[in-house]
Formats: C-alpha cells, structure tokens, sequence
C-alpha cells in the first residue's frame, strides 16, 4: 500500500472521531440547554401575536419551560401554548411561574378552550383553567375583567398580582384554588361574583375594596382557612352560600343596608361565635346559620318576618334566643339540636311553626304557643327532653307524626278540644307522663302515638275512635282500659309487651284483632273475645304468662301460629265453636297440658280430641259443655217441633250431629244433642 492511501485512511478515521466528538459536545449541550429551560426565566418578546408556539418551538421542549416571561401581544393561539405549558389537558407541562406583566392580551387567534376566544384587555373564561402547574402568575397591566372560572382548579397558584383597572370578577373565577393564601383585590371592583373563591381552602385573610356592593352566592363557600373578612359598608346584598363551610371564621360584622341573610349564608361557620344583624334584616333564609355549634349569642333585628327552614339547625351553643314581635313564621326545623337552647320566648304573631322546628332542644324547659297557632307540625318537639311544661292554645286543631316523641321529662298536658286528630307516634318514648286527657272530638289515633310510655297507667279513650293502631300502646305503663263500643279493630303490637295491663274490656263490635296485638301481656288474667271476632292471627297472646282463662267465640275459624305460645298460666279455655277451628304451628306450646281443660260444645268432643297435631295434640283434658246457655226447656208431651236451629242460629231442616236447639209449639224450647 502506498503512503498516500495510508494518509488518507488515517484521516477518515480521525474524521470519524471528530463528528463523533461533535456529536458528543451537542447532546451535552441538549443537557444543558433543557437544564436551563428547568432553572431560569426564560423571556420571550413577540414582534405579533400569534407567534409563541414557533418560537417556543426553536428554544426546546415546551413542556420543560418552568419559569416564562413574555413581552408583547398575546392572543388565543399563545393562550393555547401557555395552557399546554401550564399543565392543562392533563399533560406534563412545568410551566409554575409566569409574569405578563409586559405583555397585552388582544383578541385573534385560535380558540384557546373549547369555543372561548380571546378580547382586548380581558381574561376570559377558563383563560387558565386547569392550569396544575402554575404557581405564580402576574397579569397585564391593563386588564379589566376577569371572566368565568378564569383560574378554576389551579390548585398550585400561591400568588397572583391583579392589576389596578379590574372592575369584575366572573363566577368560580378562583374555584378550587386550594393553595392561593392571599389575594390583594383592586380598589375599583364593585362586587364578587358567584362562588369566586369557592373551595380556596388556603385563603386565610382577605381585603374587599370600598366600592363592593355585592357579593355573589357562594363567593366563599368552603374557605376553610379564612379567619377574618372585613366587610365595607357600601354592600348590599350577600347571596345564598356566600360563607357556607368557613369554619374557622370567628368575627364578621354585616353592614348597614343588608336586607336579607340569604339561604346556607353562613351553614357549617363553626368557628362563629357572635354576630349582630343590621337593623334593615327582615328575613333569613333557610339554612342561614346552619351547624354554627360555636355560636352562643345572636341579636335579630325588630323587622325580621319570617324564620327559613334549617336556619339554626345544629347551633348546640345557642343558649338563648330573643326573637322579634314581627316573626310570623318559623321555617321546618329551624331549631332543630340546638340543645343549649334553654329559654326561648315566642312572639304573639306567629301563626306557623314548621315540622320539627324545635326537635332535640334537648335542655329546653318550658314553652308557651302563642294564639295563632293552629297545628302543630311532625316531630316538632320531638326529643326535647329536658321539655317539662308546655302550654297549647286553644285554637290547635291537629297534632303531627312524633310531636312529642322522646320528651322524656313531660309528666302531664292538656290538649285542646278543636283537635281531632293524634299523629303517629306523637306521645313515643313520653315515659315521664302519667296522665292525659284526650278530648272528645279526637276520631283518630295513629301508629305508636303512646308507644313506651311507662308512665302512663290509665287514659281514657274518647267514643268517636274505631280502631286502635298498630303498636298504639306498645310497652306502656297501663294498668286497665276500657275500649269504647265503636271499636272494631286493633292493630299489630297494639298493646304488645304491656306487661302491667291487668283487665281490659273488648267491645262487641271488635271484628279483628292483629299479629301479636297482646304480646307478652304478661298481666292480664282473663279474656273474652267477642263474636265477631273469625281469626286470630300470629303471637296474638303470646308470652301472656298470667292469662288462666280464655273464651273463643262460635264463629272462631281460624288461629294463626304461636298465638297463645308460652301463656302457662292457662287453666281453662272455652271454645263455643261447634266446628273444629284451624290452627297453626306452635299455638297452645308452652300450655301446660295437663293443669289446663279445654271446654267444648256439647257433641263436638272427638272432632276436638280426634284432630291430632291440633287441639287433640295439646290437650289431654277436653271437656264438652253447654255453649247455649238455655235454661229453659219443654215438660210437654203434647207439644210439637216448629223448628230446629244449630248454636250458631242456622236454620236446620233435619236432626245434624252436635248440639241442636228445637223450638216446640208452646214456645219453648230444648237442647237436644244428636250423635
């Protein structure tokens, strides 16, 4: 080989080394370059609008750029890149810094959010929503408005300088920007817009220039680190929910000129613990101070009209409460748990208290109703246990679901005559009352309206009642009562583990007695179910351990399971049905078989005794007897039969196996069994 091709293979290969060593230097150089883009500012001026996406093209990757600064004209096209850079549409953009502060935003461009374009001199709606990645923002100078949910979920965004010409902020324009801890708000904004801050739960203090009026609803909801607000006296309205869930704010002094504590105002404000309306206040909204457990005085202004429903609900610091002459209206659980309430007083005017307006004012002691009520609603006093006095006027004409339920401590009360009707479980869980009088006109007794109450041992029910409601008197102190003769029913549970119950008489026109209607009665000693009565239905006398005596009547047909299970103390039972009546499982177990007689009609023995697994199955002692009751009887022998009836008065055409009753022409008449 010559020397010249060596030379020459020599530098091929040095040539080699070189551009891989070039190679080498520039990915170094890469390295360092997005090095950069991750640790310093980069600034970047825009001789058009339009432009930024190339130009951020020629320095490297967009999504690497953590600190931006831009000079000039902006539009929806640059918006767009920034947005990318910022984290928005769930990519890895780390743009956390941004300062436009030299910069002007114009319209023109690509739509930068769905179908949002951009305007002269203003952020628009959703400009940076989404935006994860951004930390600190600083705005154009001559920015004027800032739109709907212009900065919603920058969950990030510590600091943000707004300039001094904005006059308004669009609704959820800070929604959910959890890590935002101050905000200096410019002098000529009017008012702030609905749910503006809402859920900027790292807010702990905020400055409301002098020229707001209005606050939008939910402005504030769940700011949860706000402390303090001071409100400037030019603000007139405050929308529903504009404090809802800030919890730790302690103070706040509403100015003069508010006219409404709107709905959910200042709901789950724990942290409250005193406020003072202003004077021009006539209404407050439903849930208004909703959960304010730590609010423990509260002055309401003369021109208050109306209550909303939940307004104090939950205000368990609430001891006391005046409230104005003018208040009509108590809305639906307005005070419901505030239990420190232990005094309230209640204006003459009000005509209308809501269902459960006072439900578990636990200490309250004593209450008088004004005149104008009329009703009173369900569960209002529910679990008002502390309640031991409560005067009713005269005017009342019903009583609601669970009234009275749980008032523990009320011994006695006097009801109305207008009223005509008991809801269910109106009296539940009253164990402390120990008498009642019901007035006449009362035609209706719900379920469970004197469910456990102990204390009650007698009550005298009025004639216009026709049936006793299910689980009426379960559990309850009575020791007798008398049902009045209009009465044809009784419920399931109706007096059900009344265990003090000794003597109760069942009118005539009973027709139907329901499930485990005397449940564990374990004192009642004798029973007599009236004609009417076909069927008895499951556990109907169960547990009645003191019953010796039991009569069925003639037309029994059917008894349900386990109705008469574990009544041991059973010596006789009388049956006067001459058929054999069904039963089911379990009806007579626990009967002592052998202490207790079972009485049949006359004739009717081996259909009772025969039938094994029924009656013959529990009973060893069955015992025929006379279920007519007819003493008189022919001596006549010239006498003849015009007649002949079964004991249940069925017309018979011939002599029927059992006991008959033959009517003779003289008009008497005799027992005749036929076998």
């Amino acid at each position: 080989m010559s020397n010249k091709k060596i030379v020459m293979k020599q530098i091929i290969k040095r040539g080699s080394f070189l551009t891989l060593m070039f190679m080498l230097l520039g990915c170094l150089s890469l390295y360092a370059a997005d090095d950069d883009l991750n640790t310093k500012q980069i600034t970047i001026k825009l001789e058009k609008a339009g432009t930024l996406p190339g130009r951020i093209g020629r320095i490297g990757s967009k999504y690497e750029i953590t600190n931006l600064k831009i000079i000039g004209e902006i539009n929806g096209t640059d918006l767009k890149m920034i947005r990318e850079m910022a984290g928005s549409y769930y990519n890895y953009g780390k743009l956390s810094v941004l300062d436009l502060s030299e910069a002007k935003i114009v319209e023109g461009g690509d739509c930068y959010y769905d179908d949002y374009y951009t305007y002269n001199d203003v952020i628009g709606s959703h400009a940076f929503e989404n935006c994860y990645s951004l930390t600190s923002l600083t705005l154009p100078a001559g920015i004027t408005e800032i739109g709907n949910e212009a900065f919603k979920r920058c969950w990030k965004l510590t600091s943000l300088t707004l300039p001094a010409g904005i006059t308004s902020i669009g609704y959820g324009a800070f929604e959910d920007c959890w890590e935002l801890t101050s905000l200096t708000l410019p002098a000529g904004i009017t008012e702030i817009g609905s749910c503006a801050f809402d859920g900027c739960s790292g807010l702990t203090s905020l400055n409301l220039p002098a020229g707001i009026t209005s606050i939008g609803s939910c402005a504030f909801n769940r700011c949860y680190g706000l402390t303090s607000l001071t409100l400037p006296a030019g603000i007139t309205y405050i929308g529903d929910a504009a404090f809802d869930g800030c919890s730790r704010l302690t103070s706040l002094n509403l100015p003069v000129g508010i006219t409404k504590i709107g709905g959910g105002t200042f709901r789950g404000c724990r942290g409250l613990t005193s406020l003072t309306l202003p004077a021009g206040i006539t209404e407050i909204g439903a849930d208004a101070f909703n959960g304010c457990s730590g609010l423990t005085s509260l002055t309401l202004p003369a021109g208050i009209t109306s209550i909303g429903v939940r307004a104090f609900l939950g205000c368990s610091g609430l001891t006391s409460l005046t409230l104005p002459a003018g208040i009509t209206s108590i809305g639906v659980r307005a005070f419901l748990g505030c239990s420190g309430l232990t005094s309230l007083n209640l204006p003459a005017g009000i005509t209308s208290i809501g269902e459960g307006a006072f439900e578990d004012c636990s200490e309250l002691t004593s209450l008088t109703l004004p005149a104008g009520i009329t009703e009173i609603g369900d569960g209002t006093f529910k679990g008002c246990r502390g309640l031991t006095s409560l005067t009713l006027p005269a005017g009342i004409t019903s009583i609601g679901k669970g009234a009275f339920e749980d008032c523990s401590e009320l011994t006695s009360l006097t009801l109305p005559a207008g009223i005509t009707e008991i809801g269910d479980g109106t009296f539940k869980g009253c164990r402390g009352l120990t008498s009642l009088t019901l007035p006449a006109g009362i035609t209706s007794i719900g379920k469970g309206a004197f469910e456990d109450c102990w204390g009650l041992t007698s009550l005298t029910l009025p004639a216009g009642i026709t049936e006793i409601a299910p689980y009426e008197f379960y559990n309850c102190g009575l020791t007798s009562l008398t049902l009045p003769a209009g009465i044809t029913s009784i419920g399931s549970h109706a007096f059900a583990s009344c265990s003090r119950l000794t003597s109760l008489t069942l009118p005539a026109g009973i027709t139907w007695i329901g499930d485990y209607a005397f449940l564990y009665c374990s004192g009642l000693t004798s029973l007599t179910l009236p004609a009417g009565i076909t069927s008895i239905g499951d556990g109907t006398f169960e547990g009645c351990s003191g019953l010796t005596s039991l009569t069925l009547p003639a037309g029994i047909t059917w008894i349900d399971g386990e109705a008469f299970r574990y009544c041991s103390g059973l010596t006789s039972i009388y049956v006067y049905a001459e058929k054999v009546p069904e039963i089911g499982l379990y009806v007579f177990e626990g009967v002592d078989a052998k202490k207790c007689t079972l009485y049949v009609p006359m004739g009717t023995r081996d259909d009772y005794r025969l039938r094994l697994s029924d009656f013959g199955y529990y009973f060893e002692n069955i015992v025929e007897f006379d279920a007519t009751g007819i003493d008189k009887t022919t001596t006549s022998t010239d006498v003849e039969e015009v007649a002949r009836y079964s004991v249940n008065g069925q017309r018979l055409s011939a002599p029927t196996k059992g006991l008959n009753i033959v009517k003779y022409s003289d008009g008497s008449v005799k027992k005749v069994a036929v076998r």
